[in-house]
């Protein structure tokens, strides 16, 4: 199917391009979320005739997110979570965590907005992709740490995906002459 595109879309191409594409991404995406018209007469002389007023508005969506973007870039965002002691997460986090964790920081980012292929599994500092906008991408870092305290030291720079190692100390091992007189010590004392 060949649309209109009435806005840039990623890995697909600029507004007022005519693509082609496959008819179920036409007609569950594209359609239905307003990025796009099916190619004919009528709409392209639709689009010819709203262009001025779609660049405006794909502008001051853009410059919007820009605006956002400065505030958002380079942020933290701190994820509590139970793991083991190789660092390996019992469950995960998606998408949707960040997107509210985002949100409870007082910006604005919905689920879909959130780049990431699969979700986390282990603790660490991990950077997920924010668009904002087709044309602005921004970087968070997610610190995903068992604790407030875990979360601080690993943004320090601690790395605390490995286990702990347990250090034993070791008395000195005393000379046989000396074990010999506290076995004669104890045989005295039993009888």
């Amino acid at each position: 199917m060949e649309v209109i595109l009435l806005e840039r879309v990623a890995k697909l191409g600029q507004m007022g391009e005519t693509v082609r594409v496959r008819d179920g991404y036409a007609r569950n995406f594209l359609l239905p979320q307003g990025k796009a018209l099916r190619a004919n007469k009528a709409n392209l002389a639709k689009f010819e005739a709203e262009r001025a007023q779609l660049e405006a508005r794909n502008l001051e969506r853009k410059t919007e997110a820009e605006g956002v973007g400065a505030k958002l870039d380079g942020q933290s965002l701190i994820v509590v979570r139970s793991a083991g002691e190789t660092g390996q997460l019992y469950g995960s986090v998606s998408k949707r965590d960040i997107a509210d964790g985002l949100t409870a920081a007082g910006f604005t980012v919905g689920r879909s907005q959130v780049e990431l292929n699969t979700p986390i599994k282990t603790i660490g500092l991990h950077s997920v992709a924010i668009a904002l906008h087709p044309e602005v991408e921004v970087t968070v870092t997610v610190n995903v740490a068992r604790s407030e305290d875990e979360a601080v030291r690993q943004a320090a720079g601690e790395d605390l995906s490995t286990p702990d190692q347990d250090v034993f100390e070791f008395e000195e091992e005393e000379t046989e002459g000396e074990e010999g007189d506290d076995g004669e010590e104890e045989a005295a004392d039993e009888e």
